[in-house]
């Protein structure tokens, strides 16, 4: 997987109780072009959309999802998940153009 090519921010928190529900919110930094708009030239500006978003605790999906054109640039996705055991939370999202922005997180539980 590519080194970050844009930006992202994750809000979780960073301990947590066994069995306690935490909330995860995402937001990457990325123009989604439609592939409708016209450049100066009148060229049409080719479609870069964010296609897919993995999140993998342990290597097992814990929320993943797909986006259309329809969906606003710099997308914002959350989602909640039980907290088992501390570990490494790995998220994932790629473009048209197959690169992936990948970060990572602990969580530690106690």
């Amino acid at each position: 997987m590519a080194d970050t090519p844009h930006p992202t921010r994750i809000s979780m928190p960073a301990t947590a109780k066994r069995g306690e529900i935490i909330d995860i919110k995402t937001l990457i930094q990325h123009e989604m072009e439609t592939g409708y708009r016209r450049d100066a030239d009148g060229k049409i500006i080719p479609r870069d959309i964010i296609v897919r978003f993995l999140a993998t605790c342990r290597g097992q999906e814990v929320f993943s999802a797909e986006t259309f054109p329809g969906m606003a640039a710099n997308p914002y996705l959350a989602f909640s998940m039980i907290a088992t055991e501390t570990a490494e939370l790995t998220f994932a999202w790629t473009d048209m153009a197959g690169r992936t922005t990948t970060q990572t997180r602990t969580l530690t539980v106690t």
